[in-house]
C-alpha cells in the first residue's frame, strides 16, 4: 500500500511546443532536476495549467514519465474534472501506475452545491477506481473553484474511507482553515497550498507544502519540510516568502515560467496554454531583477539553451 506522501511537491509547469501539446522531454527533465531536490510531483495541478490538458494528454504524459523511471510514489497527480468518468479514468490510470496519490478538484462548474452532493462525488470515485491502492487528496482552493471541502465533509469522507481519503491540499489562503483542519483531523495529510505559514503549519502536525514556487526553489522549500525546527528555519523562510510575494506581483504561471526560462536559457518555456499569455519584455525584465536582487538562483540548475 502506498505510504502516505509528505514533504514539498511541486504543482509541475508543463512545458509546451509550439503546436500547444505537453513538451514530454522537457517535462522530464524539469521533473528529474526536481526530484534531486527532494521535490515530490504534482504533475496537472493549477500551475501545470491541468485544466487546460485533455484526458488522454495527461495519461499519456504520466505513463511516459513512469515509463522513464521517474517513481511514481512521488507523484500525485491532479485527477479532479467536473467529468465523473474522466476523474474516474484519471486515477484508476495514477493508481494502478503506483502513484503515490491523486489530488482531487471538486466538480467545480456548478455552484453552491451540498457537501452531500460532493460526498456523493467521491463516493462514486472511489466506487468506479475499486483499488484499495487509491489515495485521494482533496483540493480546496475556494477562491478559484468556487467550490470547496468543509470540515463537517472532510470528517464524513474520512470516516468512510478511512486511508483512502487521505489529506487535502488547502489553498483556500485562509490560515484559520489550515489550522482548523490540523486541530480537528491531527495525524491527517494536510497540505498547504503555499509556503506563506509553512512553518506554523509544520508545527502543528501538518504533512506539507504543494507550492507554485517549488517550481523554482524546490531544495529551500523541501528543506523546511524536512527541517523546520533548525535554528536557520526561520531564516530560510523569511526568503522562501520574500520569492512567493514577489512572483505574486505578476501573473502566477507566466511569472514562472519566465523565471525558468530565464535560468534554464531556453526560450520554449516560455509558452502557455491560451487563454494565458506569457510576460512582457518589461515584466520579465522587472521580474528577473527583482530575483536577483533577493540573491535568488535556481540551484543546481545548469543554463544551457536545449536544441
Amino acid at each position: 500500500m502506498p505510504s502516505p506522501m509528505k514533504g514539498a511537491l511541486a504543482p509541475v509547469l508543463t512545458p509546451l511546443t509550439p503546436d500547444f501539446r505537453p513538451d514530454a522531454a522537457r517535462l522530464i527533465a524539469h521533473c528529474r532536476w526536481l526530484l534531486a531536490q527532494d521535490c515530490g510531483l504534482a504533475v496537472f495541478g493549477t500551475n501545470s495549467e491541468g485544466n487546460s490538458l485533455g484526458v488522454e494528454e495527461k495519461i499519456g504524459l504520466l505513463e511516459r514519465l513512469v515509463g522513464e523511471g521517474l517513481p511514481p510514489e512521488r507523484m500525485m497527480p491532479g485527477t479532479g474534472t467536473c467529468s465523473l468518468r474522466d476523474t474516474i479514468a484519471l486515477s484508476r490510470r495514477a493508481t494502478e501506475l503506483g502513484c503515490g496519490g491523486v489530488l482531487m478538484l471538486p466538480p467545480f462548474y456548478y455552484k453552491d452545491v451540498s457537501d452531500e452532493g460532493l460526498y456523493r462525488y467521491v463516493s462514486a470515485v472511489v466506487d468506479g477506481v475499486s483499488d484499495p491502492s487509491l489515495r485521494i487528496y482533496l483540493y480546496h482552493i475556494p477562491p478559484i473553484a468556487q467550490v470547496g471541502f468543509s470540515l463537517d465533509l472532510i470528517e464524513r469522507l474520512i470516516t468512510a474511507y478511512p486511508g483512502v481519503v487521505a489529506g487535502i491540499k488547502d489553498s483556500s489562503g485562509d490560515w484559520q482553515n489550515t489550522s482548523a483542519m490540523l486541530e480537528r483531523f491531527p495525524g491527517w495529510g494536510v497540505f498547504c497550498g503555499n509556503e506563506l505559514r509553512l512553518l506554523d503549519a509544520m508545527k502543528m502536525g501538518a504533512a506539507g507544502v504543494i507550492s507554485a514556487t517549488c517550481n523554482i526553489n524546490p531544495s529551500t522549500i523541501a528543506e523546511l519540510c524536512r527541517n523546520w525546527n533548525d535554528d536557520g528555519a526561520t531564516q530560510r523562510h523569511e526568503k522562501a516568502v520574500a520569492l512567493r510575494k514577489t512572483i505574486q506581483d505578476f501573473p502566477q504561471i507566466s511569472a514562472l515560467k519566465a523565471v525558468v526560462t530565464h535560468f534554464r536559457n531556453d526560450p520554449e518555456w516560455r509558452r502557455l496554454l491560451p487563454p494565458l499569455v506569457e510576460l512582457d519584455t518589461d515584466q520579465r525584465t522587472d521580474l528577473i531583477e527583482r530575483c536577483r536582487a533577493l540573491g535568488f538562483e535556481m540551484q543546481g540548475i545548469e543554463a544551457e539553451a536545449v536544441a
